[in-house]
Protein backbone atom coordinates (compact mmCIF):
# COMPACT_ATOMS: atom_id res chain seq x y z
CA UNK A 1 0.00 0.00 0.00
CA UNK A 2 2.71 2.42 1.03
CA UNK A 3 4.92 1.52 -1.95
CA UNK A 4 2.01 2.04 -4.37
CA UNK A 5 1.29 5.48 -2.89
CA UNK A 6 4.93 6.55 -3.32
CA UNK A 7 4.96 5.33 -6.93
CA UNK A 8 1.76 7.32 -7.66
CA UNK A 9 3.27 10.50 -6.14
CA UNK A 10 6.48 10.04 -8.13
CA UNK A 11 4.55 9.55 -11.38
CA UNK A 12 2.58 12.78 -10.78
CA UNK A 13 5.64 14.86 -9.73
CA UNK A 14 6.91 15.60 -13.29
CA UNK A 15 3.40 16.72 -14.29
CA UNK A 16 3.20 19.08 -11.29
CA UNK A 17 6.62 20.45 -12.17
CA UNK A 18 5.53 21.11 -15.76
CA UNK A 19 2.34 22.84 -14.61
CA UNK A 20 4.28 25.01 -12.19
CA UNK A 21 6.81 25.99 -14.89
CA UNK A 22 3.98 26.77 -17.28
CA UNK A 23 2.43 29.18 -14.81
CA UNK A 24 5.72 31.02 -14.37
CA UNK A 25 6.13 31.40 -18.15
CA UNK A 26 2.61 32.81 -18.47
CA UNK A 27 3.37 35.74 -16.17
CA UNK A 28 3.54 39.14 -17.88
CA UNK A 29 7.03 40.14 -18.94
CA UNK A 30 8.54 42.97 -16.89
CA UNK A 31 10.74 44.11 -19.78
CA UNK A 32 9.41 46.96 -21.88
CA UNK A 33 8.76 46.24 -25.55
CA UNK A 34 8.31 49.86 -26.62
CA UNK A 35 8.57 53.46 -25.45
CA UNK A 36 4.83 53.30 -24.71
CA UNK A 37 5.41 50.77 -21.89
CA UNK A 38 6.89 53.38 -19.53
CA UNK A 39 5.23 55.54 -16.90
CA UNK A 40 6.99 58.83 -16.25
CA UNK A 41 6.59 61.76 -13.88
CA UNK A 42 5.35 64.98 -15.42
CA UNK A 43 7.17 68.22 -14.53
CA UNK A 44 4.54 68.84 -11.84
CA UNK A 45 5.04 65.37 -10.31
CA UNK A 46 2.04 63.46 -11.70
CA UNK A 47 2.42 59.86 -12.93
CA UNK A 48 1.91 59.80 -16.68
CA UNK A 49 1.73 56.59 -18.73
CA UNK A 50 3.35 57.05 -22.13
CA UNK A 51 0.74 54.59 -23.44
CA UNK A 52 -1.56 57.59 -23.72
CA UNK A 53 0.53 58.58 -26.77
CA UNK A 54 -0.24 55.35 -28.65
CA UNK A 55 -1.06 56.36 -32.20
CA UNK A 56 1.09 59.51 -32.02
CA UNK A 57 4.53 60.12 -33.52
CA UNK A 58 6.92 61.22 -30.76
CA UNK A 59 10.19 63.11 -30.65
CA UNK A 60 11.85 62.22 -27.33
CA UNK A 61 14.53 64.75 -26.36
CA UNK A 62 16.83 65.15 -23.34
CA UNK A 63 16.95 68.87 -22.62
CA UNK A 64 18.85 71.42 -20.51
CA UNK A 65 18.32 75.08 -19.68
CA UNK A 66 21.94 76.29 -19.73
CA UNK A 67 23.32 74.57 -22.84
CA UNK A 68 24.56 75.96 -26.14
CA UNK A 69 21.74 73.93 -27.72
CA UNK A 70 19.04 75.34 -25.40
CA UNK A 71 17.70 77.65 -28.16
CA UNK A 72 16.53 74.43 -29.87
CA UNK A 73 13.48 74.76 -27.60
CA UNK A 74 12.27 77.29 -30.21
CA UNK A 75 12.58 74.78 -33.04
CA UNK A 76 10.99 72.03 -30.94
CA UNK A 77 8.02 74.27 -30.18
CA UNK A 78 7.78 75.27 -33.85
CA UNK A 79 7.60 71.68 -35.15
CA UNK A 80 5.23 70.74 -32.34
CA UNK A 81 2.87 73.55 -33.34
CA UNK A 82 3.18 72.63 -37.02
CA UNK A 83 2.38 68.91 -36.62
CA UNK A 84 0.49 68.48 -33.33
CA UNK A 85 -2.91 68.33 -35.07
CA UNK A 86 -1.62 65.44 -37.19
CA UNK A 87 -0.69 63.35 -34.14
CA UNK A 88 2.83 64.56 -33.32
CA UNK A 89 4.22 65.23 -29.83
CA UNK A 90 7.55 66.43 -28.50
CA UNK A 91 8.40 64.88 -25.12
CA UNK A 92 11.16 66.73 -23.25
CA UNK A 93 13.16 65.08 -20.48
CA UNK A 94 15.40 67.55 -18.62
CA UNK A 95 18.71 66.03 -17.49
CA UNK A 96 21.81 67.33 -15.71
CA UNK A 97 24.46 64.84 -16.88
CA UNK A 98 26.28 67.10 -19.33
CA UNK A 99 28.25 69.99 -17.89
CA UNK A 100 25.69 70.33 -15.07
CA UNK A 101 23.63 72.41 -17.50
CA UNK A 102 20.25 71.59 -15.94
CA UNK A 103 20.82 72.47 -12.27
CA UNK A 104 17.32 73.78 -11.51
CA UNK A 105 14.38 72.20 -9.76
CA UNK A 106 11.43 70.89 -11.76
CA UNK A 107 9.52 74.05 -10.89
CA UNK A 108 12.37 76.27 -12.10
CA UNK A 109 12.73 74.25 -15.31
CA UNK A 110 9.00 74.50 -15.98
CA UNK A 111 8.99 78.27 -15.44
CA UNK A 112 12.04 78.66 -17.69
CA UNK A 113 10.51 76.61 -20.52
CA UNK A 114 7.14 78.41 -20.38
CA UNK A 115 8.41 81.99 -19.98
CA UNK A 116 11.62 82.01 -22.07
CA UNK A 117 10.50 79.74 -24.94
CA UNK A 118 6.68 79.55 -24.62
CA UNK A 119 6.91 75.76 -24.60
CA UNK A 120 3.51 74.08 -24.82
CA UNK A 121 4.61 70.48 -25.48
CA UNK A 122 4.94 68.02 -22.56
CA UNK A 123 7.98 68.55 -20.31
CA UNK A 124 8.69 65.82 -17.77
CA UNK A 125 10.43 65.76 -14.39
CA UNK A 126 14.22 65.80 -14.45
CA UNK A 127 15.75 62.33 -14.94
CA UNK A 128 19.15 60.69 -15.43
CA UNK A 129 19.84 59.80 -19.07
CA UNK A 130 23.39 58.41 -18.81
CA UNK A 131 25.59 56.57 -16.32
CA UNK A 132 24.77 55.66 -12.72
CA UNK A 133 21.05 55.88 -11.99
CA UNK A 134 20.05 56.02 -15.67
CA UNK A 135 16.27 55.98 -15.98
CA UNK A 136 14.76 52.76 -17.45
CA UNK A 137 13.33 54.75 -20.40
CA UNK A 138 16.82 55.83 -21.38
CA UNK A 139 18.21 52.35 -20.70
CA UNK A 140 15.63 51.20 -23.26
CA UNK A 141 16.46 53.95 -25.77
CA UNK A 142 20.23 53.47 -25.57
CA UNK A 143 20.48 49.70 -24.95
CA UNK A 144 21.78 47.35 -27.66
CA UNK A 145 19.26 44.66 -26.73
CA UNK A 146 16.22 46.92 -26.69
CA UNK A 147 17.14 49.38 -29.46
CA UNK A 148 19.89 47.74 -31.56
CA UNK A 149 19.62 50.08 -34.56
CA UNK A 150 19.83 53.35 -32.59
CA UNK A 151 21.65 52.26 -29.41
CA UNK A 152 24.56 54.05 -27.80
CA UNK A 153 25.13 56.44 -24.91
CA UNK A 154 23.61 59.88 -25.02
CA UNK A 155 26.54 62.15 -26.01
CA UNK A 156 25.06 65.49 -24.90
CA UNK A 157 21.89 67.48 -24.32
CA UNK A 158 19.25 67.60 -27.09
CA UNK A 159 19.78 64.09 -28.48
CA UNK A 160 16.53 63.23 -30.27
CA UNK A 161 14.76 59.89 -30.78
CA UNK A 162 11.91 59.68 -33.29
CA UNK A 163 9.27 57.14 -32.25
CA UNK A 164 6.53 55.85 -34.55
CA UNK A 165 2.84 55.42 -33.76
CA UNK A 166 3.50 51.94 -32.30
CA UNK A 167 6.17 53.15 -29.85
CA UNK A 168 9.16 51.89 -31.89
CA UNK A 169 12.29 54.02 -32.33
CA UNK A 170 12.70 54.74 -36.05
CA UNK A 171 15.41 57.44 -36.09
CA UNK A 172 17.96 59.17 -33.89
CA UNK A 173 19.35 62.67 -34.31
CA UNK A 174 22.46 64.21 -32.77
CA UNK A 175 22.37 67.23 -30.45
CA UNK A 176 23.62 69.48 -33.26
CA UNK A 177 20.74 68.41 -35.55
CA UNK A 178 18.27 71.29 -35.39
CA UNK A 179 14.62 70.26 -34.85
CA UNK A 180 13.67 72.02 -38.11
CA UNK A 181 16.53 70.51 -40.15
CA UNK A 182 15.34 68.99 -43.46
CA UNK A 183 16.32 65.44 -42.45
CA UNK A 184 14.38 65.71 -39.17
CA UNK A 185 11.28 67.16 -40.86
CA UNK A 186 11.43 64.49 -43.59
CA UNK A 187 11.57 61.70 -41.00
CA UNK A 188 8.68 63.20 -38.98
CA UNK A 189 6.51 63.62 -42.07
CA UNK A 190 7.24 60.05 -43.22
CA UNK A 191 6.27 58.72 -39.77
CA UNK A 192 3.07 60.79 -39.75
CA UNK A 193 2.17 59.47 -43.20
CA UNK A 194 2.06 55.92 -41.81
CA UNK A 195 -1.42 54.85 -40.76
CA UNK A 196 -2.24 54.12 -37.13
Amino acid sequence: MRRGFILRVLSVAPLLLMLNTGRADDRPQSKAASVLDFTMKSIDGKELALAQYKGDVLLVVNTASECGFTPQYEGLESIYERYKDKGFKVLAFPANEFGQQEPGTNEEINTFCRTKYNVSFPVFAKIVVKGAGIHPLYQFLTGKETNPKYAGEIPWNFTKFLVNRKGQVIARFAPKDEPEAPEVIKAIEAALAERK
